[in-house]
C-alpha cells in the first residue's frame, strides 16, 4: 500500500457507524495519514474516559452511558463494538500516543432537548426533536442522523421522488443503493465496502472516504438535513470543536464521523454563525461512564436506532483475517454439533462451495450474509428454517457481552451489586438462562436475597418462574438475563441508597406509604420477607394495617389474602416473628368469610368466574393460615368458619352457579360434604327449572377444568358416578340447549382424560361404570368398598423415605399412620399449597 497524499485541511473520514469496513479502512488510514490528534464523533463530557478504553479489562462492545443527575431515568447510550470505526479510531490514538477526542454536541445539552422535546409533545406541540439523538435509555430510540444505517429508510428505489423539503427521515444508503440498481441497502453495502476490504483493498486508503464524501454531498444538496433538525446544531457544535483543534494541533488532524456529517464539517461558516446556532441551548448536569453492551442490542430488531441486522456476522468479518467464508461456515457447524446436530466437515465444504456458487450466480463479487444463509438453510439445516433461527440468534445476532473495568466510574449502588454478584459468583450474561436455587444453602439463599430485593428495586435481572425440579418452600427457580438498560435502573434505584440493602428497604417503604389498594400492600409485605428487609417490614405493617381497615371491598380482600397468608407461611418456616401479621391475616379472612355471599351474587358470566378464583384463592390462603398456628390464634376455628360460609354459598340459590358449584366441590373434597348431600346439591342446581346456562356453571365449578376435576372424575368413582347420572336424567330437548356449555367444561381435560372417562362410561353398570356406584353402599369392580388397611402399609415405608420422615418403630393401622404422617411437618411443602 503506497501512503496517500494529504489535502490539505483536517482530514475527514466519513463513516457507518458499526460497519467493519470503515472500521478497517479507518485504520489504514490513519496508518498513512499518521495525525496529530484524532477527533471522534462522540460526547464530550467522555474525553476523560477515553483511556480507559486502553485497559485490558475493558472489552467491546461497550457504551457511553450519560443520565441526567436530577432525573436518572433520562439517559442515552452511544454504544461502540470492536468493529465500530470510532472504536477502532479512539484505540489507535491512545496505541500510538496521539491525543484524541470527542467532538459532537455535549450530552448536557442533547438529553435536555430531548427531555424538552417530550415535554413539549405532551403538551400537545410538535416534540419532533425528541428521537434525533443517541440510542434512548429504554433501547427505543429514533436513529443516529449521523449513522447512514441508522436513519429510518425511505423506499429504497425511489429516490428521484422524495420531496426535498419534506420532514420525513431519508436514508442515504438507500438512496445511494436505489441509484446503483440495488433493491437492497445491505447489500449494497457489502458490496461496495465490506467485500471490497476483503480482496486487499484499495492502494490508496483515502480514496474510499473521498468517494463516500462526494456522494454525501450531492445527498445534503438535495435532502439538506435529511429530515433531521438537530442536525443543524450538533453540526454546528462539531465544527467549533474543529477550529479550537486544528488552532492548537495544526492540519494535521483526523475527524472519524457519520459520512452524513462530513459534507457540513468541510462547509465555510463563520465561528459567530456556528455560535449563533447554540445559543440558548438548554442544559442539565449529567453524569457519565462506560457500561457493557451486547451484540444483541446493537440489532436493529432490539430497538436501538443506529442498530444493525447482524452484528455477529460483522464481528466475524472484522477478525477473520482470511478465508471469512471458511470460518464462518466452521462457526455454524460448530454451533450445530454443540446442539446434537449430524454436522460433518462434508457439510461445511459443500455449503462453503454453494455459497460461492450462489454469489457468482447473483455478480456478487463476494460471498455475503444472504448466500451463507441460504448454504446453510440447504446444506446443513435440511431445508429447515428451524435450526437455521438458532444460527441467527447465536451466531447472526450473537450474544456477546462486554465487559467494563471496576476503575470505571459507576454510582454507589452499581459498585455494591458488582461486590455481591462477584461475592455470590452471580455473573450477568446475555444469553438468557434459568436458576435453580436451594435455599437451605447459604450462597444460594444469599442469591435469592439479592434477586428479591432487586425487583424491590425495580431492576429486572431477573423474575421468579415456576421450577422443573422441586417447587418446595426451599426451592426457587430464576429465569436471568442481563440487559445494558439495567444499568440506567441501577443509577435511578440508586437515589434510594448506596447499597442494594439500603435501598431496596428505603423504597419498599416508599412504595408502602404510596400503595393505592391492599393487594398491593399485601405483595409488598410479601416481597420484604422474600428479601429479608426487617427494617421495612415494620412500615409495611403498618400501611396493611392502616389499608386493610378503610377497605371494605370483599374483592380487593380476598385479592390480598393469598399473599398475606404466602407471606405467614414462608415467615413461620424461617421462624420469624409474624404474630402482628397473623392478626391481620385473621381479620381479613373473617371479613371475607361475613361479606363473601352478598358478593357473590348479581354477577354476571365474567364477573362470577373471577368470583371463582377468588373463592380458590381465599380457600388455599386458609388452608395455609390453618398450618401456621403460631401466627394465627384459632386457626382451626377459623377453618370451621369458612367451612360455613361454603356451605352457606353452596346453597344460597341466588349465588351465580360456578360459585355454587365450586363451593360444593371444595367442601366435597375436605370431606364436608357427604355424597347424598353432593347429589342433592347437584339435583337442584340441575333440575329443570334451573336454565341451561346456569346449569352448566354449576358443572364448570364442580367439576370443570379450572378445579382440576379431570382425573378427580377417574380416580373418584363418586363424582363420576354423580355426574353420570345427572347426565343420563337430562330430557332430550333439555340436553341439546346444556350440551354447548358442559362441551366448554369438559373440552378443558387433557385427551387421556376424556379417553379414560369415556371408557369407563361405556362400560356400563355391569363393567364397572359409573352407574355401577350410585346406589348407597354400591361398589364395582376396580373400586374397593373401604380403604385396604394391608396395601395402604406396604405403601408407607417407601413414603417416609420421599420425605425424609424416620422409619416407623413397627407396623400400625392404617389408620395410626395416617394420622402419624399427617402430624409430621412436610418441609418440602410448596408455598401456596392447600394446609
Amino acid at each position: 500500500m503506497t501512503r496517500a497524499e494529504r489535502p490539505a485541511g483536517p482530514l475527514l473520514l466519513g463513516v457507518r457507524h458499526h460497519g467493519p469496513g470503515s472500521a478497517r479502512a479507518v485504520r489504514a488510514a490513519l496508518d498513512a495519514a499518521r495525525p496529530g490528534a484524532v477527533l471522534v464523533e462522540g460526547p464530550p463530557e467522555g474525553d476523560a474516559l477515553l483511556p480507559l478504553a486502553a485497559d485490558e479489562g475493558m472489552r467491546p462492545p461497550v457504551a457511553l452511558l450519560a443520565h441526567a443527575v436530577d432525573d436518572p431515568g433520562q439517559a442515552a447510550f452511544w454504544p461502540l463494538a470492536a468493529f465500530s470505526p470510532e472504536w477502532v479510531a479512539i484505540r489507535w490514538a491512545l496505541e500510538h500516543d496521539v491525543p484524541v477526542r470527542f467532538i459532537d454536541l455535549p450530552a448536557a445539552h442533547s438529553l435536555a432537548m430531548t427531555r424538552a422535546a417530550e415535554q413539549a409533545a405532551a403538551d400537545g406541540g410538535d416534540g419532533d426533536e425528541a428521537g434525533d439523538g443517541p440510542a434512548a435509555a429504554d433501547g427505543a430510540g429514533a436513529p443516529d442522523p449521523g449513522a447512514p444505517s441508522a436513519i429510518p429508510s425511505a423506499d429504497p428505489s425511489a429516490d428521484t421522488s422524495v420531496d426535498p423539503s419534506a420532514r420525513a427521515p431519508v436514508d442515504p444508503v438507500a438512496v445511494l443503493a436505489g441509484a446503483a440498481g440495488y433493491d437492497d441497502p445491505e447489500r449494497w453495502w457489502e458490496d461496495v465496502v465490506e467485500h471490497r476490504t476483503q480482496d486487499g483493498g484499495p492502494v490508496d486508503p483515502l480514496a474510499p472516504f473521498a468517494a463516500l464524501a462526494e456522494a454525501m454531498t450531492a445527498l445534503r444538496e438535495v435532502y439538506g438535513d435529511g429530515g433531521h433538525p438537530r442536525d443543524t446544531v450538533r453540526e454546528a457544535y462539531m465544527r467549533i470543536q474543529l477550529r479550537k483543534a486544528v488552532k492548537e494541533f495544526g492540519d494535521g488532524i483526523a475527524v472519524v464521523c457519520g459520512a452524513w456529517h462530513v459534507p457540513a464539517l468541510g462547509a465555510v461558516t463563520t465561528l459567530t454563525a456556528d455560535r449563533a446556532l447554540l445559543k440558548g441551548l438548554p442544559k442539565v448536569r449529567t453524569e457519565m461512564t462506560w457500561v457493557p453492551w451486547s451484540h444483541r442490542r446493537l440489532a436493529r430488531h432490539s430497538g436501538y436506532g443506529a442498530g444493525i441486522d447482524s452484528p455477529g456476522w460483522y464481528g466475524h468479518l472484522f477478525e477473520a483475517a482470511d478465508r471469512p467464508i471458511e470460518r464462518w461456515m466452521t462457526k455454524v457447524a460448530g454451533l450445530m454439533r454443540d446442539e446434537d446436530r449430524f454436522v460433518s466437515s462434508a457439510h461445511v465444504i459443500e455449503a462453503v462451495r454453494l455459497a460461492g456458487t450462489l454469489a457468482a450466480l447473483r455478480g456478487r463479487p463476494l460471498a455475503g450474509l444472504s448466500e451463507t444463509t441460504d448454504a446453510i438453510r440447504a446444506v446443513m439445516c435440511e431445508g429447515s428454517d428451524v435450526p437455521l433461527a438458532l444460527v441467527r440468534d447465536r451466531l447472526v445476532v450473537g450474544e456477546t457481552l462486554g465487559e467494563v473495568p471496576d476503575t470505571a466510574p459507576a454510582v454507589p449502588l452499581q459498585r455494591d451489586l458488582a461486590r455481591r454478584q462477584r461475592t455470590l459468583r452471580l455473573k450477568p450474561e446475555a444469553q438468557e438462562r434459568e436458576l435453580e436455587l436451594d435455599l437451605r444453602k447459604d450462597n444460594d439463599a444469599a442469591r435469592s436475597r439479592l434477586l428479591h430485593r432487586l425487583r424491590v428495586l425495580a431492576v429486572g435481572w431477573g423474575e421468579p418462574v415456576a421450577g422443573r425440579a422441586s417447587t418446595g418452600t426451599f426451592r426457587e427457580s430464576w429465569l436471568l438475563r442481563w440487559e445494558p438498560e439495567l444499568y440506567v435502573q441501577v443509577a435511578e434505584a440508586g437515589t434510594w441508597g448506596t447499597t442494594v440493602l439500603s435501598a431496596a428497604t428505603a423504597r419498599a417503604g416508599a412504595l408502602a406509604e404510596a400503595a393505592t389498594t391492599l393487594a398491593e400492600v399485601t405483595a409488598l409485605a410479601e416481597q420484604c420477607l422474600l428479601a429479608e428487609l426487617p427494617e421495612a417490614l415494620p412500615v409495611v405493617m403498618r400501611a396493611l394495617a392502616d389499608r386493610a381497615a378503610l377497605d371494605s371491598d370483599v374483592g380487593h380482600l380476598a385479592d390480598a389474602l393469598p399473599a398475606l397468608a404466602r407471606t405467614l407461611r414462608y415467615g413461620d418456616v424461617r421462624s420469624t416473628d409474624m404474630t402482628a401479621l397473623g392478626e391481620v391475616a385473621a381479620g381479613l379472612a373473617e371479613r371475607i368469610r361475613v361479606g363473601l355471599p352478598p358478593a357473590c351474587t348479581g354477577l354476571d358470566a365474567d364477573g362470577a368466574e373471577e368470583m371463582r378464583r377468588r373463592v380458590d384463592g381465599v380457600h388455599t390462603a386458609i388452608g395455609l393460615l390453618s398450618g401456621t398456628a403460631r401466627a394465627v390464634a384459632d386457626a382451626d376455628g377459623l377453618r370451621e368458619r369458612w367451612a360455613d360460609a361454603l356451605r352457606g354459598l353452596a346453597a344460597r340459590d341466588t349465588v351465580a352457579g360456578v360459585v355454587r358449584g365450586r363451593a360444593a366441590r371444595l367442601l366435597l373434597d375436605e370431606g364436608r360434604l357427604g355424597e347424598d348431600d353432593a347429589a342433592r346439591l347437584m339435583g337442584l342446581a340441575l333440575s329443570p327449572g334451573t336454565p341451561p346456562a346456569d346449569a352448566a356453571a354449576w358443572i364448570e365449578g364442580f367439576v370443570g377444568g379450572a378445579a382440576g376435576g379431570g382425573m378427580l372424575l377417574v380416580h373418584d368413582e363418586r363424582l363420576l358416578g354423580l355426574v353420570d347420572a345427572w347426565l343420563t336424567g337430562v330430557p332430550a330437548d333439555t340436553f341439546v340447549d346444556v350440551l354447548p356449555l358442559l362441551r366448554r367444561t369438559f373440552s378443558a381435560y387433557e385427551a387421556g382424560v376424556r379417553r379414560t372417562l369415556g371408557e369407563l362410561v361405556r362400560r356400563g353398570p355391569a363393567a364397572g361404570g359409573p352407574a355401577a356406584v350410585t346406589g348407597a353402599g354400591a361398589t364395582a369392580p376396580g373400586f374397593g368398598p373401604a380403604l385396604d388397611g394391608a396395601r395402604a402399609d406396604a405403601v408407607e415405608p417407601v413414603l417416609r423415605l420421599l420425605l425424609g420422615l424416620p422409619t416407623a418403630p413397627h407396623a400400625g393401622t392404617t389408620t395410626e399412620n395416617t394420622e402419624s404422617t399427617e402430624n409430621t411437618e412436610n418441609t418440602e411443602e410448596p408455598l401456596g399449597a392447600t394446609g
